[in-house]
């Protein structure tokens, strides 16, 4: 196995991570910046406020998306082990 192939194999990894964990991510960033906004204007300065916001905010994401995310993921081990024979070379 070259080094190129094993960069390859490295970038691909991570752009499918980036990929599967975008929507729970983008779904707590937007849910925390709404409850900062609120707290900003209502002068409230709870720490916990925005846990279970966020918490359910990434469970709907999981709930919506799963099934695609599933599918990527899935994919992307079946090219992984489908290329296994010619990686061994």
């Amino acid at each position: 196995m070259t080094p190129e192939t094993v960069i390859g194999l490295g970038t691909k990894a991570i752009e499918v991570l980036m990929l599967v964990a975008a929507p729970m991510l983008l779904a707590a960033l937007i849910i925390g910046l709404v409850i900062s906004i609120f707290q900003a204007a209502t002068q409230i300065n709870e720490a916990t406020l925005s846990f279970i916001p966020k918490l359910v905010g990434i469970l709907l994401a999981m709930a919506l998306l799963g099934p695609w995310m599933l599918t990527v993921l899935i994919e992307y081990t079946a090219n992984i082990i489908a290329s296994i024979p010619m990686l061994a070379r």
